[in-house]
């Protein structure tokens, strides 16, 4: 009796002290499963490889480069653009960027007869390469061609006030640029868009008053993109 007595005093006390011991262990550490690199690699190729269609508009700054006059000054204006934009994946990292929009440009020129001023609306079909450098962030450059639509000028002596618009401008009426630029993505469908066109070859304006000229422009605006 005593010994069976001693034998379950001994099990009471072995079961005791290895519930304890359980007890103590260390946890173990919530492992959680990240996605593996090559898969990640995967979801942003499959993002790049679609082709996107959105708007964009801003606002732009534009001057004149004369090359033949030092006499010609002329100083910045502001307008607007705004129209369609494109995108066509090629190879990571190269798309294909076209667009087509809408443009006001011009220039304001101070004379000692008085303030002369030419603003232009113009067609901007920019075709060009965009690089994706890093997510988010990118780098767009390639010609453009431009269309003139319409043209106002705006003369101001101090006391009065005289507008002509030419719509049958007598000019050049298309020509060449070229656009070199770069993009911040915001976030997935919104990107911020940062500008600098220049026209490769001179205005001829065929008036005897204004020199031939180039017109230089500086855009800051934003581009919505819809899959």
């Amino acid at each position: 009796m005593k010994k069976i007595l001693f034998m379950a005093i001994c099990l009471l006390i072995a079961g005791e002290v290895s519930a304890q011991r359980y007890d103590r262990r260390p946890r173990r550490a919530r492992v959680v499963r990240r996605a593996p690199v090559q898969e990640r690699y995967n979801r942003r190729a499959d993002d790049f490889y679609r082709p996107r269609v959105g708007l964009a508009g801003g606002v732009n700054f534009s001057n004149t480069v004369d090359a033949y006059n030092s006499d010609f000054s002329t100083s910045t204006i502001a307008g607007w653009h705004a129209g369609l934009t494109f995108e066509v994946p090629i190879a990571y990292p190269l798309s294909f960027a076209p667009e087509v929009l809408f443009s006001q440009k011009g220039y304001k020129a101070e004379t000692i007869d008085g303030t002369f001023k030419q603003r232009t609306n113009y067609v901007d079909v920019p075709l060009l390469a965009k690089f994706r450098l890093v997510p988010g962030f990118n780098f767009v450059i390639g010609p453009q061609f431009t269309f003139i639509t319409s043209t106002r000028n705006t003369y101001d002596d101090g006391f009065n006030t005289i507008s002509q618009s030419e719509y049958g401008y007598r000019g050049d009426k298309s020509y060449i640029s070229g656009v070199i630029g770069v993009g911040i993505d915001l976030n997935r469908n919104v990107e911020l868009r940062g500008r600098y066109a220049i026209d490769l070859s001179e205005n001829h304006s065929n008036s005897s008053a204004i020199p031939d000229y180039r017109n230089q422009v500086f855009q800051l605006g934003l581009g919505f993109k819809f899959q």
